[in-house]
């Protein structure tokens, strides 16, 4: 049985998680966006074409995506401490999350904005839209569901690099499962504090279809 003291803990390691996850999905929303808009639009059938700066800006994005978590959390040790003053706690553990989380939602979201019909954008540029107003008006909007899909997938992801990062001292769910479930050798916190990451992977999942449905319905 968990005790009293057991169970204040797992909800603040819980309130830590639901603070490091979303604190950094804000994040990558924020950068990932306009990144996955630059990716399409700057490509050379793009609408605001530069092509060389696409490469580079696209080789980026694929280096960040292709190191491990694990070792982005490592590798990224100087810089947290530059930006949060600190290596360990829930706030030094949003640096690397936000950088390991914009480019794998901004590849998501560019996948989405590419699956637009081109027929639109040709329609928008016939009747004179600025490019600017093409994106607003419509990539954005057209490509919203397969967005916030997208963006339901991050969530998950991170919630599990959450768990990761507490295994080096970043607090949430994964600082108690290593610190009293798996260095205790106590079972019953180990298996709480995944029902707890399986609950909360289900809502997120949850509330993300059901936007998608009710965004598709429109």
């Amino acid at each position: 049985m968990l005790t009293p003291q057991m169970i204040d803990r797992l909800w603040q390691a819980f309130q830590d998680t639901a603070l490091m996850v979303g604190v950094s999905a804000g994040i990558a929303v924020l950068a990932g966006i306009p990144l996955a808009v630059f990716l399409v639009t700057s490509g050379s059938q793009g609408i605001f074409r530069a092509p060389r700066l696409n490469r580079i800006v696209g080789t980026i994005v694929n280096s960040f995506r292709a190191v491990p978590f694990i070792v982005l959390l490592v590798a990224l040790i100087p810089l947290t401490r530059l930006l949060a003053g600190t290596t360990i706690g829930v706030w030094a553990a949003i640096v690397p999350l936000s950088i390991s989380a914009t480019p794998f939602f901004a590849r998501i979201a560019e996948v989405s904005l590419r699956e637009i019909d081109p027929g639109l954008i040709e329609a928008a540029q016939s009747i004179g839209c600025r490019r600017r107003h093409i994106v607003r008006h419509v990539l954005l909007p057209e490509a919203l569901p397969g967005i916030v899909g997208g963006f339901t997938i991050t969530v998950v992801s991170m919630i599990g690099a959450s768990a990761m990062a507490g295994a080096v001292g970043a607090g949430g769910l994964g600082d108690v499962a290593i610190r009293y479930g798996y260095q205790r050798f106590d079972t019953t916190v180990m298996l709480a504090v995944i029902a707890i990451l399986i609950l909360l992977v289900s809502a997120v999942q949850i509330a993300g279809d059901v936007t998608v449905r009710r965004l598709k319905a429109r």
